[in-house]
């Protein structure tokens, strides 16, 4: 917990940066669940499923201050504003963040905010969408005989930047959990092929890890840019930890076409 000193006599509130999880409401944790049901403001991404948004008090102020790429949002000098102006009213402040707040968050601005103001303010860990993606895989993200390290990276980048640099990324013992790989997967492709990742290193894409309208589809590296486009919010693994559930995945599928063909041919007898 941290508390940063308060100015002057008024009772000042506290604001709570609390992981909302990756959407599913029986992912959130104890204390998350605990602090949105008694939250006098609750301040919210737009990830943040409704069902998360129900458990909020009736007479709670329940805020969208999301900020999506491509789209219109709350700027985040607004969203610090309105977290300030709360707590100095005294009221108890949910910020609410889909997945886990230290992850493509920017909880280290609303921080800096918090504590030039003096407000104190509490994180409260959430479970991010890339370990959220890998569960609902049945991947391990590690794996002493083939995974001693796992690479957290976005794909899009702050300050207008297109991509990620792979350069030092690319290990054969490594797996990348690449958040916001975008559309483009030709160009992803031909960029970690570039940085030195082999051709066949199993990949998996997941959408709305979670969700009830979770998709995934497998793939390799070389193969990218042959995978359809997904719903965002989108995670895409990369790493031989993938390879036991993608070869059973296509086992899968291959033996339900096998058996559509037999079915076709028996009509058509």
């Amino acid at each position: 917990m941290k508390s940063a000193p308060q100015t002057g006599q008024s009772p000042v509130g506290k604001v709570y940066l609390v992981g909302a999880g990756p959407g599913d409401p029986d992912l959130l944790t104890v204390k998350a669940q605990r602090l949105i049901a008694h939250a006098a403001v609750v301040l919210h991404d737009d990830l943040v499923p409704p069902a998360i948004l129900a458990l909020a008090a009736p007479h709670a102020e329940v805020a969208s201050v999301g900020k999506r790429f491509g789209a219109q949002g709350s700027t985040q000098t607004e969203i610090n504003e309105r977290m300030i102006a709360s707590a100095r009213r005294g009221l108890q402040v949910v910020r609410l963040k889909g997945g886990d707040p230290g992850i493509f968050g920017r909880l280290a601005e609303e921080i800096d905010a918090l504590e030039t103001a003096g407000i104190p303010y509490e994180i409260v860990p959430g479970i991010t969408a890339g370990i959220a993606a890998a569960a609902s895989l049945g991947i391990s993200l590690t794996d002493r005989r083939k995974a001693a390290r796992v690479v957290v990276v976005a794909n899009h980048q702050a300050h207008g930047d297109a991509s990620a640099d792979w350069r030092g990324l690319i290990r054969e013992d490594s797996t990348l959990v690449i958040y916001m790989p975008g559309h483009d997967f030709a160009a992803l492709r031909d960029q970690l092929l570039a940085a030195g990742c082999a051709a066949d290193m199993p990949s998996a894409i997941v959408s709305r890890a979670s969700a009830p309208d979770e998709r995934y589809r497998f793939s390799t590296v070389g193969e990218l840019d042959k995978l359809a486009s997904v719903d965002s919010p989108s995670i895409l693994l990369v790493g031989r930890s993938i390879d036991r559930t993608s070869r059973r995945a296509n086992s899968s599928a291959g033996r339900a076409f096998d058996e559509a063909e037999l079915l076709l041919s028996s009509l058509e007898a």
